[in-house]
Formats: C-alpha cells, sequence, structure tokens
C-alpha cells in the first residue's frame, strides 16, 4: 500500500462537503468544518477552481459551488455503471448462444480491466472473474481497444514502455503491435491466439456509445481444444453481433463496423 497524499485527502475532503447543506460554501465555513489552516484552504480552493471542480456562486462573493468537472466525472460514472450492467446481460445472451466464455472489458492506460463475465458449461473453459486486470496487447479485447485509439494517443501510452509476455506467442514489439492493429482497424474484429493463455484463443468486436466512440469490447473466449478457422469465422459474428447489441443499449445507431 501507497502512502496517502496529505493535500489530495484535503481537496476531497472539501468535495465532500458539497455534498451537505445547500451545496455552497466560503473558505471560512471550510476552514471551520476541517478544521485547516486558512492559507492551506485558500490555496485549494483555488487549485480546485482552476480546474473547473468548483466555481464561483454568481452574485454571493467568496461562496463556492461544485463545477462542471464534478460532473462529467460522475456522468463518466454513471455511464459505466450502465456499461457493466448492459455488458453482463449481454455477455450472458452471448454465452447462451455458444456456450463459450464471454467478456466484456475497457482500456485503462495499457491494460484492460474486465467489466462483466459470463462463463462457458464446459468443463474445459477459461478461467477468469470480472475485474481482472491483463496487458492489453496480450488480448483480444485489449487489442480492440488499442486499435480505436487515435495514432498519437497510441504511440504516447506506448514510447518508452515495455511489452510484457504472458505467453511466448505475446506481441512484445511496439511495431509488430501497431501492425497488428491496422490489420484489426480493417478488419473490425480482433483475435488473440494464445497470447494471454497458451491454451486458449479469443476474438473479440469494439462496443460504442451513443456518440461512436469505442468505449469497450467483447470477446467470445475457446480453449484451443475446441476451435478451428470455422469456429473462429462463427464466433467473430457472434462477438460482432453481441457487441452491436450493447452498443445498441448505450445509444448507438449503426453496426461496430
Amino acid at each position: 500500500m501507497g502512502r496517502l497524499v496529505p493535500a489530495v485527502t484535503r481537496a476531497l475532503d472539501i468535495l465532500e462537503l458539497f455534498l451537505e447543506g445547500d451545496g455552497t460554501l466560503s473558505a471560512p465555513e471550510v476552514t471551520r468544518k476541517l478544521q485547516l489552516p486558512r492559507t492551506t484552504v485558500h490555496e485549494l480552493l483555488t487549485t480546485l477552481a482552476a480546474r473547473a471542480y468548483l466555481v464561483p456562486v454568481a452574485d454571493q462573493p467568496g461562496r463556492y459551488r461544485l463545477g462542471v468537472r464534478t460532473y462529467q466525472l460522475g456522468s463518466r460514472y454513471a455511464e459505466q455503471l450502465d456499461l457493466a450492467a448492459e455488458g453482463q446481460r449481454v455477455a450472458r445472451e452471448v454465452a447462451e448462444t455458444c456456450d463459450e466464455t464471454v467478456h466484456v472489458a475497457i482500456l485503462e492506460d495499457l491494460d484492460v480491466i474486465y467489466i462483466a463475465k459470463v462463463d462457458s458449461t464446459h468443463a474445459v473453459r477459461m478461467v477468469s472473474a470480472a475485474g481482472r486486470r491483463l496487458p492489453a496487447h496480450c488480448t483480444s479485447v485489449g487489442k480492440m481497444l488499442l486499435a480505436a485509439l487515435p495514432e498519437d494517443e497510441l504511440d504516447r501510452r506506448i514510447a518508452g514502455r515495455d511489452l510484457v509476455a504472458m505467453t511466448p506467442n505475446s506481441l512484445t514489439d511496439p511495431d509488430e503491435l501497431r501492425a497488428a492493429l491496422a490489420e484489426i482497424r480493417a478488419r473490425g474484429i480482433a483475435t488473440e491466439h494464445r497470447e494471454s493463455n497458451p491454451d486458449v484463443a479469443c476474438v473479440a468486436a469494439p462496443v460504442r456509445d451513443s456518440a461512436g466512440r469505442v468505449v469497450a469490447a467483447l470477446s467470445v473466449s475457446v480453449p484451443m481444444i475446441r476451435w478451428s478457422e470455422q469456429r473462429e469465422a462463427e464466433l467473430a459474428e457472434l462477438a460482432a453481433k453481441g457487441a452491436d447489441d450493447l452498443s445498441v443499449s448505450l445509444g448507438h445507431r449503426g453496426g461496430t463496423r
């Protein structure tokens, strides 16, 4: 566990004060409630206001209310809650169709986080869990999400970073990864053969929100003993359909590809 940063803790304490009362506060009120030095409070309020987490109250000099940035953060949180719930529903429908393990994942830096998962009923199946984090470049969902990034953003994320290998098949060369992502962008489907697990292959499709942005990916994972070119083609279509269904539930119009 890393240590808590006092300045960040104090800033969050201030923001949480606005959950009470009429939603407006002055510097003296914050000072009294949190028992902090006046100079510290003024510096924190100034910083929060500069970053749009707080704004001055019109016609009430010296008072603040929550700013637009807190609304944006709350909206993003709500979107992810909806995405997780809808993702679980769609993943269940896809899993019932193919009886293989289905995941929905989001991208965080260079990792994917699984936010929904439904298991296959087969005795031999992929073992994982919602909430698990894996290197994006080793998974079909991750490569799908990386492929959706603008190239300058992708370059910024991988610059100077080591791409770890989870198996001997993992892509660890940045140029090879870029080439693979270009193919994924052209095809609209991502695959992974024994790159995160030596016994598993996966296929994934992009999930879009109401603005058309790729916000998640849906994958179907299959043990190699049940994998074939024909099965890959079938599951690619099924993953695309599931991703389309999930995209529609998020307000997207049109297909994922």
